[in-house]
């Protein structure tokens, strides 16, 4: 027996009958040779691991810019704090973990350089050319735009993980969803599970690169509920150690606080619904992965909180304006003169229309390479 047979069994064995299991797969859009070692979502994980998109990720914005510091979070670092949330949810709930990491490790693949202010910038200027959503742009990157074999385009990963990324936020509707990836359908539990720990880990990383970057102090945050519950947590165990540690501490409690009421919650609508089977999920009328109401409220406060001190800060408004400039300098001049663009860029996408072609262009470059990029173009002093 090959290690994947024997990882299937073991997957029926040890996770719930509700989890998304490898065996049962609806395959890939090209049919390949099962590996030998690997269950079909632990390669795809692996694949998008090796991907250049993914490496990318290491100098693409959260929410400050690449020269700002180098101990703030990139869009890499925030992807693999969420999949360590990802996986412990996941475990917790008797769920597969290859699948829900094969997922995080893609879901924000398709981001612009410079964060969500390169993304709303990119989509005023695709408007007229059929649009631009990061969810749609990770699903175009596995499908076409990465290119490290020889014998198809994209990674060639299964159903369930591109699915999962085109619907993994709490928004996505039927309509923005390919015919082949069953838009009438809710997404596996694993794949629901992914926006709310995105969101558990994008709060709590921003609260502490705000307070690193001075942005807004300690004392501010008494202002938020769920932060007051997790610093009465750290001061009933640690009221003895320095700020700076009980900061750290504070966080990682609000991040178990939002955790273990999301396991809560899921878990009673799971017991409430009568959910048996992956199919009683996909069939249910909304999602199961859920807060508590009273936890959604002050997830909202916490989230307004860090809108209004952080996000509408000053200094990061000005980032975003100088990234958006950046960013519709070079496609406007893109447009202008296709030309501009490397030839073995151009030759690649032969037959796509040439603004989603720039928009691909401008989408996978690093903050670094807008950067140096819209310099070269725009400064007579910079050799091109």
């Amino acid at each position: 027996m090959d290690f994947a047979t024997h990882r299937n069994e073991i997957e029926h064995q040890i996770l719930a009958p509700y989890a998304c299991f490898a065996s049962s797969t609806r395959g890939r859009q090209i049919e390949e040779t099962p590996s030998t070692n690997r269950t079909c979502f632990q390669r795809d994980r692996d694949r998008v691991l090796h991907s250049t998109a993914f490496r990318r990720m290491e100098y693409k914005t959260q929410v400050f810019v690449n020269h700002e510091g180098d101990h703030y979070r990139t869009r890499l670092t925030h992807t693999l704090e969420v999949a360590q949330i990802a996986r412990t949810v996941s475990r917790m709930l008797r769920l597969n973990e290859d699948y829900t990491e094969a997922l995080v490790l893609a879901h924000d693949l398709g981001h612009t350089p410079f964060g969500h202010a390169g993304e709303i910038e990119m989509g005023q200027l695709m408007q007229e050319y059929g649009g631009f959503e990061h969810n749609r742009q990770s699903l175009r990157i596995i499908d076409s735009l990465e290119h490290p074999y020889p014998h198809f385009a994209g990674l060639n990963l299964s159903f369930e993980v591109r699915e999962g990324i085109i619907k993994h936020s709490a928004h996505w509707q039927a309509k923005n969803v390919p015919n082949d990836l069953a838009p009438a359908e809710q997404p596996a539990l694993e794949a629901q599970l992914i926006d709310f720990v995105d969101e558990i880990a994008y709060n709590n990383h921003d609260i502490d690169d705000g307070l690193s970057s001075g942005l807004f102090h300690f004392e501010q945050l008494n202002e938020v509920q769920l932060w007051q519950e997790a610093k009465q947590r750290v001061s009933d165990q640690f009221n003895h150690f320095s700020d700076k540690a009980r900061k750290r501490m504070t966080i990682s409690a609000l991040i178990s606080i939002l955790v273990e009421d999301l396991l809560a919650t899921t878990t009673d609508n799971i017991q409430q619904q009568g959910i048996a089977t992956l199919q009683d999920i996909r069939q249910n009328g909304k999602p199961i992965a859920s807060y508590s109401e009273s936890v959604t409220q002050k997830n909202r406060e916490l989230k307004s909180f860090l809108r209004e001190n952080l996000y509408d800060h000053y200094r990061v408004i000005r980032m975003e304006v100088k990234a958006r400039r950046i960013i519709r300098d070079l496609f406007k001049t893109y447009l202008n003169r296709p030309q501009q663009l490397p030839k073995k860029f151009l030759d690649r996408h032969q037959g796509e229309e040439i603004p989603r072609i720039i928009c691909d262009y401008i989408a996978g470059m690093t903050d670094r390479y807008a950067t140096e990029e819209h310099l070269k173009l725009f400064d007579p002093a910079v050799r091109v």
